[in-house]
């Protein structure tokens, strides 16, 4: 008895389905991809859970307006002052003026420190003379005269030699570095009473730099 005979259609697509089948088998599977992130730009991998975060929390803080954004450059100002004071109490580098970093100005520093200066104790007999030449005495008022000539005169010869001390110990501690500015930045220094220089001295009288 002979057989319904087969359509020809059905034949081809068996034999198209047994090749694709084996393909499909022997295609590895990447399981290390990550499925792409909906807000993620095209042609970009999806970024990480933490660098996600770290993403919307940025964005969460960004301010939306003027006020915002003043108020928050306020709040920033305030903590970089106080950074700054506490920094020129205690002397960390990190957070001083610009005028004040560096190793260089930190030896100037401890080179004015470490001394006595006669131009630290102006302020003082600037008062003590300036009471002497208030009072109607006329010997009192030419001793108060000759004692601002006397202090100007030691004020500055001490200033002199310190400036030329400084700048030897600077060229010799520091011959590859810009000095500049470093002398005269520790004259300025002197003229101030040691309890109210800032930043604070961290060296002791007499103790070498």
């Amino acid at each position: 008895m002979r057989g319904k005979p087969v359509p020809l259609g059905f034949v081809f697509r068996s034999r198209a389905k047994e090749e694709k089948t084996p393909a499909a088998a022997k295609a590895p599977v990447n399981f290390s991809k990550q499925p792409r992130d909906p807000q993620a730009p095209k042609g970009r991998p999806t970024p990480k859970r933490s660098e996600a975060q770290a993403q919307r929390r940025s964005v969460a803080q960004t301010p939306t307006n003027r006020k915002d954004a003043a108020k928050r450059q306020r709040e920033e100002r305030r903590a970089a002052m106080e950074r700054q004071r506490q920094a020129l109490a205690g002397g960390d580098e990190r957070y001083l003026p610009a005028r004040d970093k560096g190793p260089v100005r930190r030896f100037a520093r401890d080179f004015v420190d470490s001394r006595f200066n006669i131009a630290e104790f102006f302020l003082p007999m600037a008062v003590v003379i300036l009471v002497l030449s208030m009072v109607r005495v006329a010997s009192l008022q030419n001793i108060a005269l000759l004692l601002w000539l006397v202090v100007i005169i030691l004020i500055v010869l001490d200033s002199i030699l310190s400036a030329v001390r400084l700048r030897k110990r600077l060229a010799a501690r520091f011959p590859d570095q810009n000095k500049r500015g470093a002398v005269a930045y520790a004259l300025m220094r002197s003229l101030q009473m040691r309890r109210l220089r800032l930043p604070k001295p961290q060296v002791k009288r007499g103790e070498r730099p």
